[in-house]
């Protein structure tokens, strides 16, 4: 029964997590959409820089969101014994990195891998998005040169 359990918690923060994340970075490309309208064109390149640097930022800050739900719900079904653990372990999990020192209590351990496989799957998610920006500032730059 308890395996049931995680694996309802599981899908139900897998969810949230990428609804979360959809809507963060619908939020950046629309940020970066008006920050392009609103740009002088003299200094592209430099406002360009910007939004790599506030894109970088805000999905650093949407993972952040997402690493501190699963610890908060460590915590509120008590897997983990405080604040501290339960950001570690949810760090070092979301990311793969897993160093195994602060492990789930028995009953979430499951959890604690579908939490990897969903950190591996949205950090993609984010490079692609950040990969695409970089790829726009690039496409501006032979733009500019091109023009010059």
């Amino acid at each position: 029964m308890q395996l049931l359990v995680e694996l309802a918690a599981a899908t139900m923060l897998v969810a949230i997590t990428c609804a979360v994340h959809l809507m963060g970075i619908a939020a950046l490309m629309l940020l970066l959409r008006l920050h392009r309208r609103r740009r002088p064109a003299d200094a592209r390149l430099i406002w360009e820089g910007l939004a790599i640097v506030g894109a970088a930022t805000g999905l650093f800050v949407l993972h952040g969101i997402e690493i501190w739900l699963y610890a908060g719900f460590y915590l509120f079904v008590g897997a983990l014994p405080s604040l501290e653990a339960a950001l570690y372990f949810s760090t070092a999990s979301y990311t793969t990195v897993g160093y195994g020192d602060v492990v789930l209590a028995p009953g979430w351990r499951v959890l604690g891998a579908i939490e990897s496989a969903n950190g591996i799957i949205l950090l993609g998610w984010s490079t692609a998005f950040f990969v695409a920006i970089v790829g726009r500032i690039r496409w501006l730059e032979s733009e500019i040169e091109n023009t010059q």
